[in-house]
């Protein structure tokens, strides 16, 4: 039985932004060995690693990772925090 982790777009999806994280991790180690004539070029390097890593793979990691989740389980309410202190539920005063 297939769950939707093996599906193939979610496997192309994560090698798509594994590519993403390698080239940009790249990138910056490449500017941060580039020699001090090339200062302009370097920051350039780095600095779209870091784009790329920060505004293209992060959204798209956490996109795909929590495709089918419920947010409100991640929120911090009140019904939340006191689950998470083993604190009964307040009663609401409308019952």
């Amino acid at each position: 039985m297939y769950s939707v982790f093996d599906t193939p777009h979610f496997l192309v999806m994560r090698y798509i932004i594994l590519l993403i994280v390698i080239a940009s991790f790249g990138s910056i180690i490449y500017g941060f060995n580039l020699d001090d004539s090339q200062e302009a070029l370097a920051n350039k390097f780095i600095g779209f690693g870091t784009l790329g890593l920060f505004l293209i793979a992060m959204p798209l990691f956490l996109f795909v990772e929590s495709k089918g989740k419920s947010f409100k389980n991640y929120m911090l309410t009140d019904e939340n925090v006191r689950k998470m202190q083993g604190k009964p539920p307040r009663k609401s005063e409308d019952s």
